[in-house]
């Protein structure tokens, strides 16, 4: 599988379908990224897997989605099937053995393995924006309650701390519009509504604590090989949006975290990115050009970032432009759409004057793909006709049991199954409330009995603006020193509300010096 720095995909055919020569990723290009393409059931699940094992046997860690459920077989050994052995056979794969590979299962439910989380102040307002579908005013509102978290010392890690948040600048609307610009309350409510959308589509299992450390995701076995990721993602695609800023937040987490490296011998970390039509549905162009930057410079960081899509119109072509190593299998061409999308596969391609690609990539069996990877200085190699090799683990899922049981033996087991929740905004903000109504309650009852006491002492009713009030200690001296008695003042006091609201948002506008660092996508830069 692995020969001289190069992981074998597959095995090209002439169009005689003699066999041509084998078909290589090469380990030091691994990290410029690539594509997976094809149509429902042509076997791109297959080749992800290929993939997957043959960068986990090069000491390599991965991360992927397991849409179907059935890529958690990888950790299984295969088992004995006609047509794996008819494929080994067909390629001339006489070294091909059954093997398992060293995995950890995530599922930001913890149902079908570890729980993942991240906190609302690592998501940031872009991508917090982009989840909940907000419009530019409300992405504006966002942005100024992480200003305000971040100045005030106040820790976002959940859902009710961003909800304890935006009920205190919808309260203070008027306040904090002074100093961070309109904060209008129909796009606080606006988000509020919003917020409640997402708990009751289950992200808040997503936000808290303890987060996932990214150290985790790129682990390697005792015997050297690379530890491969599965996040279990078929409920989580009941919610595509929540699925594809999870993805893009541990995107832009491994840019933020890891170190410059420039090109490896192999990747730090190579990640598939599942069903990548969901990240850019109806994306904001902001965030597609922030997207196509994280991948044009996480390359230097030693992360490979593989597309795994149906149609490769999916993917836009500023993005598309910066995957090197490509696999694509069978595409239907019944509708302009798909004649299209077959139109611009073939001409991403360096073309093999051996057969037209635009008419074979609609006439591809099962397990049959173009393939073109880099080679020599980073040239595309010609497209090739390829027969993928079989994989090694099990092409199936795993038993509940079976699960259950890799769970138990987990290098990550007991790290990240427990939920902790310690003082944020929501703790901190609720006791300012609470000090401010007993400090409000307090002086209503001082004032209360100070007033009972001075009119049971007068004996009478006083008629405050008739010259009937109690002198006042300036106007006694004032008197007794043979000057006119002051009048009072107009002067109403401010009352315990405005003051504390006052007071908190001068605190707010001088701790500067507390602001945090957001990177590329609004995640903190640690």
């Amino acid at each position: 599988m692995l020969q001289d720095g190069q992981l074998y995909i597959g095995t090209s055919r002439n169009p005689d379908d003699s066999l041509n020569k084998g078909e290589y990723l090469e380990l030091k290009f691994g990290n410029r990224h690539g594509l997976i393409t094809g149509a429902t059931g042509t076997g791109k699940t297959v080749s992800l897997q290929v993939l997957a094992e043959g960068f986990s046997k090069a000491g390599v860690p991965v991360f992927c989605a397991d849409i179907k459920g059935d890529l958690s077989g990888i950790a299984a050994e295969g088992e004995q099937k006609d047509w794996v052995a008819k494929r080994a056979e067909q390629i001339g794969f006489t070294d091909f053995a059954y093997g398992k590979s060293p995995v950890i299962f995530w599922d930001l439910y913890g149902e079908k393995g570890h729980r993942v989380r991240a906190t609302i102040a690592e998501m940031g307002p872009l991508l917090l924006a982009r989840l909940m579908d907000a419009s530019e005013a409300q992405e504006g509102v966002l942005n100024i309650a992480f200003k305000i978290a971040d100045q005030g010392g106040l820790p976002l890690l959940d859902l009710k701390d961003l909800q304890s948040l935006l009920n205190y600048m919808g309260e203070n609307a008027s306040e904090l519009s002074n100093q961070f610009g309109l904060i209008s309350k129909s796009s606080v409510g606006s988000l509020q509504r919003g917020l409640l959308v997402l708990e009751q589509q289950g992200a808040v299992h997503f936000f808290g604590e303890p987060a996932l450390k990214i150290s985790d995701i790129m682990r390697t076995s005792t015997d050297g090989r690379g530890t491969i990721s599965v996040l279990a993602a078929d409920r989580l695609m009941m919610n595509p949006r929540l699925y594809a800023t999870f993805l893009l937040w541990m995107l832009s987490e491994l840019f933020e975290e890891l170190p410059e490296v420039g090109d490896p011998e192999k990747p730090r970390l190579v990640f598939f990115f599942d069903e990548a039509h969901l990240l850019f549905n109806d994306a904001p162009k902001v965030l597609v050009e922030r997207v196509e930057q994280v991948v044009r410079l996480i390359r230097s960081k030693g992360v490979g970032v593989y597309f795994v899509t149906q149609n490769p119109l999916d993917v836009p072509e500023t993005v598309l432009a910066q995957l090197g190593n490509r696999v694509q299998h069978a595409l239907r061409a019944y509708t302009p759409r798909e004649q299209k999308a077959v139109r611009t596969a073939a001409d991403t391609f360096r073309q093999n004057p051996a057969f037209n690609t635009a008419d074979t990539i609609t006439t591809l069996g099962t397990g049959e793909a173009l393939i073109s990877t880099l080679h020599d200085k980073g040239a595309p190699s010609i497209v090739e006709r390829t027969l993928v090799r079989p994989p090694s683990g099990r092409v199936g899922p795993l038993t509940d049991a079976e699960r259950k049981a890799m769970l138990a033996t987990s290098p990550v087991a007991g790290l990240y199954d427990q939920d902790v929740d310690r003082e944020s905004a929501f703790e901190i903000l609720t006791e300012r409330a609470r000090k401010t109504a007993e400090a409000e309650a307090a002086k209503r009852a001082e004032e209360e009995n100070s007033a009972s006491q001075s009119d049971s002492a007068a004996g009478r009713w006083r008629l405050p603006g008739f010259g009937d009030e109690e002198p006042t200690q300036a106007s006694t001296t004032g008197a007794r020193n043979g000057g006119a008695a002051r009048k009072t003042s107009g002067y109403q006091r401010e009352t315990v509300i405005e003051a504390a609201m006052k007071s908190a948002a001068r605190s707010v506008a001088t701790s500067v010096g507390r602001a945090l660092v957001r990177g590329i996508l609004g995640s903190l830069k640690r």
